[in-house]
């Protein structure tokens, strides 16, 4: 074996790969994540009553004493029913975010930055009164603008009323499988849930290792990851599987507060159109595997298709 052929045996051993002259983490450090829930959408109650599904989620965290982050839609916590509904959330000591009054997509052509920016402060208006609310925002459908007039715009917006980006890591399509059991279960009460759950669990699972190798490969180190689920049926029957799932697969979980501390969280990269998980719009920017990043990064077609093949 010559000198070269020894030295990439032992870096290939020693787990020391690197990648355009970013040394990988020598020995592979357990991945950390924490649960992040969008909408707050409770209004849409199939099987599980808006009470239910609330109560299930909040003791399914309890009984991980996790302390998740929850954006919440404005227009959600109007009646005094939403407000009780996420008065429990407060008093379990999750983060309570901002995801919008109206729940607009930020990148169509239509949208208007300053009539934006005045739905966020609607919100917040309504957040601002539960004590465990905090200045994070995330963008629905995590669209942060077509162009860099409207991107720029809103990070100068964040500066200027004391909010952080509240950027995921894991993204995956949640909802488009939720959709999908929800409709079975409104055609037939009695449908089995199980081959839903399997699905579930195998989507998120694959796209947990996606984004995790995509840190990796990008900053060079393992993250403290994001994860965005929603507020919905298919986390109110299996959140307990989901976060069991990580835990049989050696994934510890950390508080969604714990989590955003990460320094990746400060990143601003500076693509079009913005927005996605925060590690793809980095390895966009850095033009890391590029030409195989799709957009958008999760789409609910690409999930339709598989689930049409299995007949969910």
């Amino acid at each position: 074996m010559n000198r070269r052929e020894f030295t990439k045996a032992f870096a290939l051993t020693a787990g020391v790969i690197s990648l355009r002259g970013v040394p990988a983490i020598a020995c592979r450090q357990t991945p950390q994540f924490s649960i992040t829930m969008d909408d707050f959408q409770w209004q849409n109650a199939v099987k599980l009553t808006a009470t239910h599904r609330n109560q299930a989620i909040l003791n399914t965290l309890d009984a991980h004493s996790h302390r998740a982050a929850l954006f919440v839609i404005g227009r959600n916590i109007e009646t005094d029913e939403g407000k009780q509904l996420l008065a429990l959330w407060d008093k379990s000591g999750h983060i309570i975010g901002n995801h919008t009054y109206s729940h607009r997509n930020f990148n169509a052509p239509e949208t208007n930055v300053a009539e934006y920016q005045e739905d966020i402060l609607r919100a917040e208006a309504l957040l601002k009164e539960f004590p465990r609310f905090r200045k994070f925002f995330r963008f629905p459908m995590l669209k942060e603008g077509d162009t860099a007039a409207k991107r720029d715009a809103m990070r100068s917006f964040f500066a200027q009323h004391g909010y952080r980006n509240g950027h995921v890591t894991i993204d995956n399509s949640d909802w488009a499988i939720d959709q999908r059991l929800t409709a079975r279960l409104k055609k037939d009460p009695n449908a089995d849930v199980k081959p839903y759950r399997d699905y579930y669990l195998d989507h998120i699972w694959a796209r947990s290792q996606y984004y995790d190798s995509l840190a990796q490969r990008v900053l060079g180190r393992a993250v403290k990851h994001t994860l965005l689920i929603h507020f919905n049926l298919l986390n109110g029957l299996f959140l307990g599987d989901l976060l069991a799932m990580y835990k049989t697969k050696g994934w510890r979980l950390i508080d969604a507060e714990e989590a955003f501390t990460d320094p990746v969280f400060a990143a601003k990269p500076k693509i079009l159109p913005a927005g996605e998980s925060l590690v793809w719009s980095l390895a966009k920017e850095k033009r890391i595997i590029a030409k195989s990043l799709r957009y958008p990064a999760e789409d609910s077609a690409i999930e339709n298709a598989r689930m049409d093949k299995l007949g969910l």
